[in-house]
Order: C-alpha cells, then sequence, then structure tokens
C-alpha cells in the first residue's frame, strides 16, 4: 500500500495560526457556534482545536455535502451526534437541502435555554449572533450565501479562500460571524489526513497524487466496489492501489508510447470523479462504534 506522508508536510499557513486567535478572542461576541463538517468525513473534518477552543458555547454540527454522502452513514452521524448531545443537521449549501430546518434547530435545540433566560429577563429584541467555523473547503462561505439569501462571501472550490473574520446580517434576528477556515497544526492520525486529503481540504499541491489516487482506489475496492465496476467498466479482481489505477487509466485511454498508462492523468481523474460525485453517493468513514 502507498504511503503519503501527510503529517509532515508544512500545511499549517500562518493565517490559520491567526484565526485560532481570531477565534478565542471573539467567542465572547457570540450566542453559540456552528461547526460545518464535511458528510463524507466527519470526524477527519471536526478539528480539535476548535472544541479547545469553544469556551463551553452552545455548539451546533451541520453536515455539509450531505447530497455527496452515502445516506445511511449521514443518518448514523446525526444519531450518534444526538447521543453526544450535540444538535446535528444534514445539509446541503448548494441545492439547500436542510436550510430551512437550520434557524428552527437552533432556537429549539441549541439556544433554547438561552433564549428562555433572555424571554424572562425582557430581552426580547437583541439578534441571535453565531459564529462559524470549519476546516478549509468545506462549504462556509456557500452555507452563509444561502442563509443570507446573497452573495456576501467569496466562494471558491478550493482551500482558504476567506482569510478574514466577517460580519453577515441573515436578517433582522440572526447574525453570522463567518471566520476563515482553520485545519490543524499538525497531523498525527494518518488515517483523517488521507480522508482530508480525498476530499481536497489539502491542496493538491502539497501531495503525490498518484499514491493518494491508489489509497482512494483501495478503500471502494472493500467498500464501494459496485461503483467502481458500474463508473469504470472494470472486472475487480485486483486489491493493490496502482494495479487499480492502471486498470482505470488503461480503460479509459490514458496511455503513453509503448503502451504504459499514463497514471499520473489516471490519478488526477480519480480524484476529481470523487470530489464532484460522480462515482456516487460515498461516505469514508462511520461513526466511532459502527467502525
Amino acid at each position: 500500500m502507498p504511503e503519503i506522508q501527510i503529517g509532515n508536510i508544512q500545511w499549517f499557513p500562518g493565517h490559520m495560526t491567526k484565526t485560532r486567535r481570531m477565534i478565542a478572542a471573539n467567542l465572547s461576541l457570540v450566542d453559540g457556534v456552528v461547526a460545518l463538517l464535511d458528510a463524507r468525513i466527519p470526524q477527519s473534518s471536526c478539528n480539535p482545536e476548535l472544541s479547545k477552543l469553544m469556551n463551553s458555547k452552545p455548539y451546533m454540527v451541520l453536515l455539509n455535502k450531505s447530497d455527496m454522502a452515502d445516506p445511511d452513514a449521514t443518518a448514523k452521524w446525526i444519531q450518534w451526534y444526538k447521543q453526544q448531545g450535540i444538535p446535528a443537521l444534514a445539509m446541503d449549501c448548494i441545492s439547500g437541502k436542510g436550510a430551512k430546518q437550520f434557524l428552527p434547530a437552533v432556537r429549539e435545540q441549541m439556544l433554547r435555554e438561552l433564549l428562555a433566560k433572555r424571554q424572562k429577563a425582557g430581552m426580547v429584541g437583541r439578534p441571535i449572533r453565531l459564529m462559524i467555523v470549519g476546516i478549509p473547503n468545506v462549504g462556509k462561505s456557500s452555507f452563509i450565501n444561502r442563509m443570507a439569501k446573497s452573495k456576501r462571501t467569496k466562494v471558491e472550490d478550493r482551500p482558504g479562500v476567506t482569510r478574514t473574520k466577517q460580519w453577515v446580517k441573515v436578517d433582522e434576528q440572526v447574525e453570522f460571524l463567518d471566520m476563515p477556515g482553520v485545519l490543524w497544526p499538525k497531523l498525527d492520525d494518518q488515517d483523517a489526513a488521507c480522508r482530508l486529503a480525498f476530499t481536497g481540504a489539502i491542496r493538491d499541491q502539497v501531495l503525490d497524487i498518484e499514491a493518494l489516487a491508489m489509497l482512494l482506489l483501495e478503500y471502494l475496492h472493500r467498500n464501494y466496489q459496485q461503483v467502481l465496476k458500474e463508473r469504470y467498466k472494470v472486472e475487480m479482481e485486483e486489491t493493490d492501489g496502482l494495479a487499480l489505477l492502471e486498470m482505470v487509466g488503461r480503460k479509459r485511454g490514458m496511455l503513453l508510447s509503448g503502451g504504459v498508462v499514463n497514471t499520473e492523468r489516471a490519478a488526477i481523474m480519480v480524484l476529481d470523479e470523487f470530489r464532484s460525485a460522480k462515482l456516487g453517493r460515498i461516505t469514508l468513514e462511520l461513526p466511532p462504534q459502527e467502525g
């Protein structure tokens, strides 16, 4: 199996250190924190650095990109978060699925006690202020634009676009504090690092793309073999990542002189098709008790 030493790569730029400090400094301005996670990798996209900074603030999880994730797996994740006492909601910020349920969930689950205290104290007109956090490329800007019904924040399909905090008014009663995406200083968990790389949270330029695609193909062979058969029209007797990558590349006609497979080109295609959900709805990890 190929090894990708992602944890040793310097992929924690200075602006992310600044973001951690910014989050800690601004928590006193908000009533609660909403963490966007990637529904395909909820645990791997949940930054442990953020949980240390929360300072007992009410907390809610949005499993974004749920249209790309296995719906059965997403349901298991939502149930798991509820068992931990954390409100969780599946969402797709592009289509808007789940958006209408968000604010009711904030009021009825996340901030119920706080809003009851405010009502009792006669603090009726005060807006709800929520900090929006998440790793790069998880869809924070798309979520905020969806909720604010505007193009308030810059959206691009690459990590690290939002570089500074900004307040966004959703309506007369709700305001968002959008924070830049933050990754952690060092990833000791190689599996989590690879899952982040699969989904594009880590820039491809610092990775071995071919090794990454091999690992993804091995996972899909174990867990979504039918997906590979249907998409690439190949038999899947092989289990080795390189053999799988060469099979896919050969089937798609990605050949160099002498009939050698262009594995770099095949790797780029496999990763692109996974990230764009052309392979179907796939989840790369299940809740802890599910293995």
